[in-house]
C-alpha cells in the first residue's frame, strides 16, 4: 500500500452508454458475443494452445475470479465478501469439528445440513441439494436441466459464469438484453426455449425483480426449468422460495457466502421439487459424492441455527449500502436500484477504469468491468463503516 494518500487526477470524459441490442439481434448472438471475462489489473499469461488439448478445452474460455490481492490494509471492495466475520457459533463448531475423525469421509448426503436448509426454508430435506458454493450447483443445474434442443436464455449482463457453464457443456444459449435502465423484462423472456436462467438480484447491477415478475414467468414458462439465483437476496430482495410448491419446474439457488459470512467455507443450496433434486443429485454422484467436507457441513449447520446474527449482519449491511449510496450520489455519481451487497455505479464525467486504477493507488479496490455496455460502471462491495468512509474520502480527493 501507498505511504499516505496521494491525488490522481483522472481527465473527465463523456461516458456514452453502448446501444441496447435489438431482440432479433440478440437471439443471433452467443453468450461471447455478449459478455468479456473482467480485466484484471495485471494480464493473466495463458500458456500456449496444446495439441494434447480436446477440442471442447480449445474453446473455452474460463471465468476470472475477482482479484484476491495479497498486500496488507487494503480496503477490499471488489469481491462481494461480508464485511462481517461469521456467526461466533460456526467458529465454535469448527473447532469442535477438528479431531481425529477428520480421517473419516463425510456424509455424502449431507443430511445434517440439508435437514437444517429445509427447516429454515420450509421445505423437507429431499427438496434440498447441496454442493461447493453455489457456483458447484449452478453448474450442475447446467448439467442436468440445460441440455436441450433450445437455448437457455440469460441477461446480456450477468454472472458471467454463465456463458462459461454453457461453453463447457455445450449447452445452446440466447442472451436476452437488459433493457435500457440495466432491468430485466420478463416479458423478453416469453419464447421457445430450453430453459431459463435469472440472478436476482442480477450480478452485476445489483437490480432485483419483484416476486410477481418471477411468479409470472413460471407461469409463462411451464416446460422447461427456471433457475433464480439468489446470491444476494439477503439484502433486501424477495425470495421466490414460497413459489417452490406450486411450479415443478422453478429451482432457488442460494449460496452461504454472502449473507452468512461463510465465502471460505465453500457451501452452497438449491431448493425445488423433489423431480428437480433427483436430477442433480444424478449429477452430482457422477461427478463428485463428497462435494461438502466435515468442517463445511458442520458450520454451515452452525450459521443457518443462528437467525439472530444473520438478520443483524443483513441489516447494518443493508444501513451502510444506503449510506453510501447517498454519498456517491452526492459526488455526482449514477447509482443503479441496489437490492445486493454491493453497488453498481458511474460517473457523467469520470472514465470508469481511471476511476478504478486511482482509487487503486489509494488503496482502495474495486472492480470494474471492460464489456459491453458497462464498460463506465464500477461495483463496488459494501464494506463496513470504516471501510465506506475511506472509500468516500478517496473518492472525493480523486474528483476534487
Amino acid at each position: 500500500m501507498p505511504q499516505g494518500r496521494r491525488t490522481c487526477s483522472i481527465r473527465p470524459r463523456a461516458c456514452p452508454v453502448g446501444a441496447v441490442a435489438k431482440p432479433g439481434e440478440a437471439a443471433q448472438a452467443t453468450a461471447h458475443d455478449t459478455i468479456a471475462p473482467p480485466i484484471l489489473p495485471h494480464p493473466v499469461q495463458f500458456p500456449a494452445m496444446s495439441r494434447y488439448w480436446s477440442p471442447l478445452v480449445h474453446r473455452l474460455t474460463p471465468y476470472v475470479p475477482g482479484e484476491q490481492p495479497k498486500l496488507a490494509r487494503l480496503v477490499k471492495l471488489n469481491t462481494n465478501e461480508n464485511p462481517y466475520g461469521p456467526s461466533p457459533r460456526v467458529l465454535e463448531a469448527l473447532r469442535a469439528e477438528v479431531a481425529d475423525t477428520l480421517r473419516l469421509y463425510p456424509d455424502p448426503n449431507a443430511e445434517r445440513l440439508k435437514a437444517a436448509i429445509a427447516a429454515r426454508y420450509g421445505r423437507t430435506p429431499n427438496e434440498v441439494f447441496v454442493g461447493n458454493g453455489s457456483d458447484e450447483v449452478l453448474a450442475h443445474a447446467f448439467m442436468a436441466f440445460f441440455r436441450q434442443k433450445q437455448p437457455v436464455l440469460f441477461p446480456d449482463i450477468s454472472y458471467s459464469f454463465y456463458p462459461v457453464y454453457a461453453t463447457l457443456y455445450e449447452v445452446q444459449t440466447r442472451i436476452i438484453p437488459l433493457n435500457e435502465h440495466f432491468q430485466i423484462d420478463i416479458g423478453d423472456y416469453r419464447q421457445p426455449n430450453g430453459g431459463i436462467i435469472i440472478a436476482n438480484p442480477n450480478a452485476p447491477t445489483g437490480c432485483a425483480l419483484p416476486l410477481a415478475d418471477i411468479e409470472a414467468l413460471c407461469q409463462a414458462n411451464t416446460e422447461s426449468v427456471v433457475v433464480i439465483d439468489e446470491a444476494y437476496v439477503d439484502f433486501g430482495a424477495e425470495s421466490a422460495v414460497e413459489l417452490i410448491a406450486r411450479f415443478p419446474q422453478l429451482l432457488v439457488v442460494h449460496t452461504l457466502s454472502k449473507s452468512r459470512s461463510l465465502a471460505g467455507l465453500r457451501v452452497g443450496f438449491a431448493l425445488g421439487q423433489a423431480e428437480l433434486i433427483e436430477a442433480l443429485d444424478r449429477v452430482k454422484n457422477s461427478f463428485n459424492s463428497y462435494p461438502l467436507d466435515r468442517l463445511a457441513i458442520c458450520g454451515a449447520v452452525a450459521a443457518l441455527e443462528d437467525e439472530a446474527y444473520f438478520a443483524t449482519t443483513c441489516t447494518r449491511v443493508i444501513q451502510t449500502r444506503e449510506g453510501m449510496v447517498a454519498e456517491l450520489e452526492a459526488l455526482g455519481f449514477e447509482v443503479l436500484p441496489s437490492r445486493a451487497n454491493f453497488v453498481f455505479a458511474r460517473h457523467p464525467r469520470h472514465d470508469a477504469a481511471q476511476l478504478a486504477a486511482a482509487l487503486r493507488q489509494q488503496g482502495v479496490i474495486v472492480r470494474h468491468f471492460k464489456s459491453p455496455r458497462i464498460e463506465q460502471f464500477l461495483r463496488i462491495s459494501v464494506g463496513d463503516e470504516e471501510q465506506t468512509g475511506v472509500l468516500v474520502r478517496a473518492l472525493r480527493e480523486i474528483l476534487a
